[in-house]
């Protein structure tokens, strides 16, 4: 019997032991959750755009390749939003919200930016270094991952993978 238990245990942690729930980022998984506060202190949970396809872009104000991404970031919300519920939502990595607020209206961004301030979100979605781009489909399963700056042509690959 307790080899039995032993064997389970083992075979629980090997499994992550989640139960289900999401506890890294994979492609064809669950995303994990992101509840947090936006640069401009809303409350903002990923869980509430279940229904939308949601890319996730994890950034900072100091990356130059997050500075090129976000003008098409930002006409390609424009376009789909209103079409397809298209919903973008940022996540600022290891920068100072002041200066990310400040990187935010130079380029105009419209989309919420959560701060990540214990870097939890992350280790959970297993960012190496920004920009670093999950596009989640609608049922909150992650299709695809980019990392490094996203061009037009990837943007459209990976949208295609979540397009409603």
């Amino acid at each position: 019997m307790f080899l039995v238990c032993l064997a389970l245990v083992l075979l629980i942690a090997a499994c992550g032991g989640t139960g289900g729930a999401a506890t890294e980022a994979r492609t064809g998984r669950p995303a994990p959750a992101i509840v947090g506060t936006s640069l401009d202190g809303i409350a903002i949970d990923l869980a509430a755009y279940r229904g939308h396809p949601v890319i996730v872009n994890f950034w900072a104000s100091w990356c130059t390749p997050c500075r090129d991404e976000f003008p098409l970031f930002q006409e390609r919300l424009d376009e789909l939003g209103p079409s397809d519920g298209l919903v973008m939502l940022g996540v600022l990595y290891k920068d100072e919200p002041a200066l990310a607020r400040q990187f935010v209206e130079e380029v105009g961004a419209t989309w919420p930016t959560v701060v990540d301030g214990d870097e939890a979100l992350a280790k959970a979605y297993r960012v190496v270094a920004p920009p670093q781009t999950y596009f989640i489909d609608k049922d909150g399963i992650v299709r695809g991952i980019q990392i490094g700056e996203v061009r037009p042509e990837d943007f459209d690959t990976q949208y295609a993978k979540i397009k409603p």
